[in-house]
């Protein structure tokens, strides 16, 4: 089977540059993909994307040497399950709070006995029965990364880390301001301080920590203070700001 890129550069300590996807479109992830970006996002959590839009994306993703992560809209069992078949090996599971949310989400993502996800011996990850090896190797090949968006997440953090089966961390730093009371306001010092906290506290318990960050300023000071990976923009982000650039330009060349 293909072996997955993203978690092997994950255990070197490789620090990875992604791109966030919340198009819900195959055009526009085969436009990023054709990047020096490491990783891209498809999201199913705030985007309009259902599981054959995101089969779609992960063939446009597969031209290049981009590698994929998925984020379901939940911690759901049958949903991290369709994901996988149709070809997804690393998933970034939202609103992870507790230890017993990571194992769930670890079950879901391995064959048994390690774990419950159903088996199919024909589908697109498998290349449709081709890939004689991937039942017993796609175990070891899938990647699981955790959100934690909450106060509560943020205090379980070892526990949720100690789990056998997570590969990272992430941090949500929209929903980690809101939970602190700052909604909307992810820049506040008291959100700031949780998050390179929540950073500090992982590497302590051997976890690469992620996060997306589209501010340059503080993306920049994530990358220089170790993020292992990190979501530099999003495909909504690029297309508002170069459509704002394209217009300014415009209007500063109008006769006066």
């Amino acid at each position: 089977m293909q072996r997955n890129r993203f978690k092997a550069h994950l255990l070197a300590r490789k620090q990875q540059f992604g791109i966030w996807s919340m198009l819900a479109s195959s055009n526009v992830v085969e436009v990023m993909t054709q990047t020096d970006y490491d990783w891209i996002l498809l999201d199913t959590e705030h985007a309009a994307n259902e599981v054959p839009m995101v089969q779609d994306q992960l063939r446009a993703a597969a031209q290049s040497t981009v590698s994929a992560v998925v984020r379901p809209s939940t911690n759901d069992t049958v949903q991290i399950k369709r994901l996988l078949d149709v070809g997804a090996q690393t998933l970034l599971i939202p609103m992870v709070d507790s230890a017993d949310e990571a194992r769930r989400a670890v079950a879901a993502m391995h064959y048994p006995p390690a774990g419950i996800r159903g088996v199919s011996s024909a589908t697109r990850a498998n290349r449709y029965g081709r890939d004689s090896d991937y039942l017993h190797e796609a175990n070891r090949e899938v990647c699981l990364l955790v959100q934690l968006e909450t106060v509560k997440a943020l205090a379980n953090l070892e526990a949720i880390a100690a789990v056998e089966g997570v590969d990272a961390l992430f941090i949500g730093p929209s929903d980690l301001a809101a939970a602190l009371g700052h909604l909307g306001n992810f820049r506040h010092p008291e959100v700031q301080a949780a998050i390179h906290d929540a950073l500090a506290r992982g590497h302590r318990c051997g976890k690469p920590v992620g996060i997306l960050m589209p501010d340059p300023v503080l993306s920049a000071e994530y990358v220089r203070e170790g993020f292992d990976y990190i979501a530099l923009a999003t495909d909504i982000g690029l297309l508002r700001s170069g459509a704002d650039i394209a217009l300014k330009q415009a209007i500063s060349h109008q006769p006066k």
